[in-house]
């Protein structure tokens, strides 16, 4: 069983503990049979919170011998935390830990050194600080989260809870992590790259509401879809529609299309009995071919693999909510290489679509 530690020091928000202690820390045996071990590591005395005695029998010490450390912010007006904790975080990855950090728990991550050279977030409001603190890390202020292998880092608070998911999403597929963001009441699946906030945001209006045109175009993945059919329906011109699907989702309309698409293919590959070809024309990528060639550069490893190593025990409809066992093939791809949907190329603000025979069209 893996080990998920969550390093706590004196003021820790509790806000920041509640979404790896919830759902790292629940047992979830109808979801997998390898859940995870989850263990609150603090120094004698601390408060969640300044007010929550933090009783733990673990130590920081303790986060060495974890297989995944995750830290959240520390309450600290200066950003400079114990060096215990540093020590402590530094030598869990020299000894093969993945290492997590939630808002400025990222000070934490780079005074470790574990940052340099790689790409790193946190909160908006104190990335500045961060990059002029450590200016041998690349400091992204623009995304929800950043996944470099055995390091990755959040921005705010529910930022968070993305994270977490997402490193369920790794260990146990989609399936899981979806159902477990069913019971948590959240969004199943935040990408990365999206923006931590919108600097302008549009009131949706409820009868034209971009949440509206999202949930349709779910329901008709199948179907081609272009971004002027898109406007159309929501009574924009392509061009607007653009500038206000990127202000509100934090992507474009065809590549976040396209990641729903892969997103199904996932479900469908985790739980029915499917082939391939039938699965490319659920999802609206026609051919075989095209939903191999994109599965296999969005995440990494082609649909084949994927289905071997996130297979549930008794394929189903993923539409009909059931409890599902996961069994693992010795044929498996390691699921530390299966990457999260990213973008497929710039929008350039054209009428391109994937259509159902796999040819792609556009002006």
């Amino acid at each position: 069983m893996p080990t998920v530690a969550v390093a706590v020091t004196d003021g820790t928000p509790l806000f920041e503990i509640a979404p790896p202690c919830a759902i790292f820390g629940v047992d979830r045996p109808e979801r997998s049979d390898t859940w995870y071990d989850l263990r609150v590591c603090a120094p004698e005395g601390a408060r969640v919170g300044g007010w929550l005695r933090a009783d733990t029998p673990y130590g920081l010490d303790a986060l060495v011998d974890a297989d995944t450390v995750i830290v959240p912010a520390c309450h600290d007006g200066a950003f400079s935390p114990p060096d215990e904790l540093v020590d402590a975080v530094r030598a869990a990855h020299e000894r093969g830990a993945r290492v997590a950090s939630i808002c400025t728990g990222a000070f934490v991550l780079a005074a470790a050194g574990l940052l340099d050279g790689r790409r790193a977030t946190t909160h908006w409001m104190h990335a500045a600080l961060l990059a002029s603190r450590y200016p041998a890390v690349d400091v992204d202020a623009d995304v929800l989260y950043i996944d470099e292998g055995s390091v990755l880092t959040s921005a705010g608070k529910a930022a968070g809870i993305d994270l977490c998911l997402h490193i369920v999403r790794t260990d146990h597929g989609s399936a899981v992590a979806n159902a477990l963001a069913r019971r948590l009441v959240v969004a199943p699946h935040r990408a990365g790259g999206q923006a931590q906030f919108v600097d302008n945001p549009i009131a949706v209006d409820p009868e034209h509401g971009l949440s509206d045109l999202l949930a349709w175009s779910i329901r008709h993945l199948d179907q081609p879809l272009t971004v002027a059919d898109l406007a159309e329906r929501v009574h924009m011109s392509p061009r607007h529609l653009g500038r206000r699907f990127l202000a509100v989702t934090g992507t474009t309309p065809l590549q976040w299309l396209l990641t729903q698409r892969i997103h199904r293919a996932q479900e469908l590959l985790e739980n029915t009995d499917d082939g391939v070809d039938r699965i490319a024309e659920h999802v609206g990528m026609g051919t075989s071919a095209t939903l191999r060639r994109h599965f296999n550069r969005t995440i990494g490893v082609p649909p084949d693999a994927y289905r071997r190593t996130f297979r549930t025990t008794h394929a189903r409809d993923p539409r009909q909510p059931t409890k599902t066992n996961y069994s693992r093939s010795s044929e498996t791809v390691d699921p530390g290489s299966v990457r999260i949907p990213a973008a497929p190329r710039p929008y350039l603000g054209g009428q391109e679509t994937i259509e159902p025979t796999g040819r792609r069209t556009g002006s």
